[in-house]
């Protein structure tokens, strides 16, 4: 028999959360009874594209989701789902704009229609009414409510579904296996950066407003101030990193500050960290924040973060009204010590090896 084909809509295969969380299942799926395709909204390739293509993935790109452009994209919609009777299962990652696709499946008779939230807050700005817009087409469209957590399940779907039960919560579950810790690789990692004998403080995220890097600065500007013995390293791209970049040049911490840009061995640079800070704005339930989790690491994140992502007990939250001093003593006087948080993890079922099976459950459910 040939696989099943499900289709994961989202904006572009970049090394996001949630596109680590689709990947993470990809690459664990019994590909021989699930194919995962892919509808993305850039013309550029996404970072996970070629390993997409690799594991036999359609990628099918789709115009940038406008509202000067809602009348051209609706009709590609339409265009698509006429043409692509295959898919009986239709998965959107792309919060209120998963209405718009999911009218146009549920128009060309696809049975099941997923919408996922993976947020938990997006501030009031010129985009709004166009939200309000795209969450009045979820209505009627959709067929299974899907969240990572409480918070975002709420935040998109509202409160009466979210009290109703009807949501089904996909865990943003990782390789614990890859994450475990492991000095020899510790070691070699922090001999690479020469970072030997420093107290390593990370961050894993890109550089926009919602992952506050210039607080996430300030903070380690009064950490540095208290330790010389400290290290951060920022992994990841984005619009703001020269401005970020700046900032650190100014307060003379250039030789404290490592800009490690995107990375693929996200897993093994989290074995040289210490201690993983997570200033976000708002979170559903990060993928990182798991990895860091994974990784053994005590982290410090916001209360603008879904209190789920404390899954070990190993996170601590922090209002982002305090101020960076007292943000950096509270660091400082805690534990920086590792602790093996895997077992934790699989018994609450954030492991993907572990949780791959439901999924194919209920794909194969839905299509039969």
């Amino acid at each position: 028999m040939k696989p099943i084909r499900v289709l994961q809509v989202v904006t572009i295969m970049n090394r996001g959360g949630l596109e680590t969380m689709l990947m993470n299942y990809y690459r664990k799926i019994d590909r021989d009874k699930i194919q995962f395709d892919f509808m993305t909204h850039r013309k550029e390739r996404g970072d996970y594209d070629d390993e997409i293509e690799s594991l036999g993935g359609k990628i099918y790109r789709m115009p940038m989701i406008r509202p000067g452009n809602y009348k051209n994209y609706f009709n590609k919609l339409d265009e698509f789902f006429n043409n692509h009777k295959e898919y009986r299962v239709v998965h959107s990652h792309i919060n209120e704009n998963s209405g718009f696709v999911l009218r146009a499946a549920k128009n060309a008779g696809v049975k099941c229609r997923i919408a996922h939230s993976h947020l938990s807050d997006l501030k009031l700005d010129y985009k709004y009414p166009f939200r309000l817009y795209g969450r009045m087409n979820l209505k009627g469209n959709l067929t299974e409510y899907f969240t990572c957590s409480k918070r975002a399940g709420e935040w998109l779907f509202g409160k009466r579904i979210s009290d109703s039960g009807i949501i089904k919560t996909l865990n943003n579950a990782v390789d614990t296996e890859k994450f475990k810790i492991n000095n020899e690789i510790r070691n070699r990692v922090r001999k690479e950066l020469n970072i030997e004998g420093k107290k390593v403080i990370g961050h894993v995220g890109r550089f926009n407003p919602q992952k506050n890097h210039d607080f996430l600065i300030d903070i380690f500007n009064e950490i540095h101030k208290i330790d010389k013995d400290t290290v951060l390293i920022l992994i990841g791209e984005g619009y703001l990193k020269k401005q970020i970049e700046e900032k650190v040049k100014i307060l003379g911490l250039d030789k404290s500050v490592r800009f490690l840009g995107l990375r693929t061995d996200i897993n093994e640079l989290m074995q040289a960290m210490d201690l993983f800070l997570f200033p976000s704005l708002y979170e559903g339930l990060a993928v990182v924040l798991v990895e860091a989790q994974a990784a053994g690491l005590r982290c410090i994140t916001s209360t603008g973060v879904t209190i789920e992502s404390n899954i070990t007990g190993n996170v601590e939250f922090m209002d982002l009204k305090m101020l960076p001093e007292v943000w950096a003593k509270n660091i400082l006087t805690g534990n920086f010590e590792k602790k093996d948080l895997t077992n934790e993890l699989i018994e609450k079922g954030y492991d993907s090896s572990t949780n791959v099976k439901w999924l194919v459950d209920f794909y194969s459910k839905e299509y039969a």
